[in-house]
């Protein structure tokens, strides 16, 4: 199958490239790239020199989808609004990895994006590419809309107790923690060597836009309206997401009880991978590969439940979980191209 990858100087977009090429049915016809049209991807990533030979393209609509079977867009938000609605009139299945077609209550992307949204009908008829979940609907999908690094770690977390009635909705915080490569590779003032280093920075607090992606996936599942409290840091790392949770049981439980649940409901889920008791994972355990690992912590005296859910915030948090949502749609084993082992140490 050929696909074509539009964003082609991000990580998103080497990271997709870097695990296609391990993948058996898939071609990279075409790497699009706006800002760097005509240039060789070995002079902006020289890593892949003697390896890929790639020269970077300017989107040609009429040309692309003449030859291709899937687009993958890599892109900021805002720009697979204007693209993909023409190459799924044309038989052109897409995947977008930004935050295009996630929300369906359009002024919320207003809000949160800060942007005019993508048009309404190409927004209700994407599907939310939460894998686990929505198998079934990404199966006849021509749109997916590819879920945040985030909600991704957060949703595998809390989706399989808070379906269950295992905790109160209303008292969940979620602490989240990322490394420099989830802010892309522009500059900025935060991301500079000396800001960054030695240091741990709070920021966007009360005003991410991923927590109405991750609250209209609670209601979605569960039926609750839920407003969660989600505060984000960054961290003095290149890769990985750290997502601490806590919630109040609703009825007094051990963690052995909690854990079996996880492993109940991810038993046939080849990418989380949920710990023994007493095992908390890290992030440098899931580095580089799709999987998201999961561990938990009942705290008796204050009846609470403490969930600790790592993701590699370029592969499960958006390229590979892209990939798998591509297997989805095919037919094929969800792992296709994705069992690598984490990159470790």
């Amino acid at each position: 199958m050929k696909v074509a990858i539009v964003g082609g100087t991000g990580y998103g977009s080497i990271e997709l490239i870097r695990l296609l090429q391990m993948h058996p049915h898939v071609e990279v016809s075409a790497v699009v790239s706006h800002s760097q049209s005509d240039s060789a991807l070995a002079d902006i990533y020289p890593h892949v020199t003697g390896v890929l030979n790639y020269t970077l393209e300017s989107m040609d609509i009429a040309k692309l989808k003449e030859s291709i079977d899937l687009v993958f867009f890599a892109t900021p938000s805002g720009i697979s609004m204007k693209y993909a609605p023409e190459f799924i009139e044309n038989g052109v299945k897409c995947i977008d990895l930004s935050g295009d077609f996630r929300l369906k209550n359009l002024d919320e992307y207003e809000q949160w994006y800060k942007g005019l949204p993508a048009p309404k009908a190409f927004v209700e008829s994407a599907v939310y590419g939460l894998s686990e979940f929505y198998e079934n609907q990404i199966k006849s999908a021509s749109l997916i809309a590819n879920p945040g690094c985030y909600p991704t770690a957060t949703l595998l977390a809390l989706l399989p107790i808070l379906k269950r009635g295992i905790i109160d909705p209303n008292t969940i915080v979620i602490d989240g923690k990322t490394g420099a490569s989830g802010a892309g590779r522009g500059l900025s003032l935060s991301t500079h060597y000396t800001e960054l280093n030695d240091n741990v920075r709070a920021y966007k607090i009360g005003e991410h836009q991923h927590t109405p992606e991750m609250e209209q996936t609670i209601y979605a599942e569960t039926n609750q309206l839920t407003k969660v409290t989600f505060s984000t840091h960054l961290l003095p790392m290149t890769r990985g997401i750290m997502c601490t949770i806590y919630a109040a049981l609703e009825e007094p439980l051990s963690t052995a009880d909690v854990l079996q649940q996880y492993r109940g409901f991810y038993q046939n889920k080849p990418f989380v991978r949920v710990r023994s008791e007493g095992n908390l994972p890290t992030t440098k355990e899931v580095y580089g590969s799709n999987f998201c690992d999961i561990g938990v912590h009942v705290d008796d005296r204050t009846g609470r439940v403490t969930i600790v859910s790592v993701i590699d915030n370029l592969v499960k948090g958006a390229s590979g979980q892209a990939i798998q949502n591509m297997n989805i749609m095919n037919g094929w084993n969800q792992t296709t191209g994705l069992m690598q082992l984490p990159v470790y140490p």
